[in-house]
């Protein structure tokens, strides 16, 4: 199945200095869901030699921001919070994958799995937006 590229999500990216850095690649999206893919690079790692717990927490921040924002209206972060369960080490390609538990008017929820290529389950995250009543608009080209 082709992946879709959602423009809320285009917009986003385009202007995310930070998630580029990275060397985030979108992998797949859709409403209320956001699979992203990046490689951990030496600079991204701590003293102990693995890398530092903000490398997957931005990874999954990332893939939590675009799954929230995908319904079109402006969503800003409530709460966040992560455990990490594996280390990750230089060269480890991690996938995180955001799904939508639970939205409403105002609220959303969202569950984000970080895994490493081997498929091995490094780090959970949970997030909570608050939906503003600010719509994404979005450039038309003519």
């Amino acid at each position: 199945m082709e992946n879709k590229k959602l423009p809320i999500i285009d917009r986003m990216f385009d202007n995310d200095a930070f998630s580029q850095w990275l060397g985030i690649k979108r992998i797949e999206e859709e409403t209320g869901r956001s699979k992203l893919r990046m490689v951990v690079r030496k600079e991204m790692t701590n003293g102990f030699g693995v890398a530092h717990g903000g490398i997957t927490f931005s990874l999954a921040d990332s893939a939590f921001a675009f799954a929230s924002n995908s319904r079109g209206k402006q969503a800003v972060s409530i709460d966040c919070s992560i455990n990490h369960l594996k280390p990750v080490y230089t060269g480890d390609v991690l996938t995180a994958e955001a799904r939508e538990e639970s939205v409403s008017k105002r609220l959303g929820t969202y569950i984000v799995r970080v895994t490493n290529q081997d498929d091995v389950l490094v780090a959970l995250f949970k997030g909570m937006v608050y939906r503003t009543d600010r719509d994404w608009e979005l450039k038309i080209d003519n």
